[in-house]
């Protein structure tokens, strides 16, 4: 018969156990913690990267989580680095045949459009800064610096050595383009506005992911 007694002695066994670890039949389900936003409410999904990180081995997620906005901060710049790209080729393939510089002028902006607000509001999202209007001020004065610094290799490329059709191949062409305005030309662009970010528009923001990179690779060095 089932008394108060034996309720009593069977929880107490079943405590007993749990507190061992004999009893897993059924653990726990992991808690994660909610993301939290700028208006100091929570989101009711975890973000993209916190879902990578949850399934990765154990040191790898540490680290991982450590350098959080730093992983978000490549994700965004090689995001806009497609969108930059594919409507570059787009264009240039399309309606702007004859004129490679505008079609790079206008990928160009696009991206940085998108780039102010992949960091604003997801990279950086946690983060306090200036007034909304006086970084998107900066930022964009920043970036179409940037713009320039990019498409100035493809304008001597295209028009001070004429590497374009009919001179040279399609092919040709397209290999120059590429090298002058996303290896050189994005490469001198990413050099000013890291800076420039760094300096001017999120001071915190980016020192935070410099001092992260820094950390990461001496773990680095240290594991070699």
């Amino acid at each position: 018969m089932l008394t108060s007694d034996n309720i009593v002695t069977t929880g107490g066994n079943a405590l007993t156990r749990a507190c061992r670890g004999g009893d897993r039949r059924r653990p726990p389900p992991p808690v994660r913690p909610a993301a939290p936003t700028r208006g100091g409410g929570t989101l009711g999904l975890v973000s993209f990267v916190d879902d990578v990180v949850s399934v990765l081995p154990k040191p790898l997620a540490e680290i991982a989580y450590r350098h959080r906005e730093l992983i978000k901060f490549a994700i965004v710049g090689a995001t806009t680095f497609v969108i930059d790209s594919g409507i570059f080729y787009a264009l240039k393939w399309t309606v702007l045949a004859e004129k490679p510089v505008t079609a790079k002028i206008i990928s160009g902006v696009i991206a940085v459009i998108a780039s102010y607000i992949l960091n604003r509001e997801w990279s950086f999202r946690n983060r306090g800064g200036r007034e909304r209007h006086h970084e998107a001020l900066l930022f964009f004065a920043v970036s179409g610096v940037g713009v320039v610094l990019a498409f100035i290799p493809l304008w001597i490329s295209s028009y001070v050595f004429d590497l374009r059709q009919p001179d040279v191949s399609f092919t040709v062409e397209n290999i120059a383009d590429f090298i002058s305005a996303f290896i050189i030309g994005n490469l001198l662009q990413m050099a000013f506005r890291f800076w420039a970010m760094r300096r001017w528009v999120f001071p915190d923001e980016m020192n935070e992911i410099a001092a992260e990179f820094e950390d990461l690779v001496e773990e680095e060095f240290r594991r070699n």
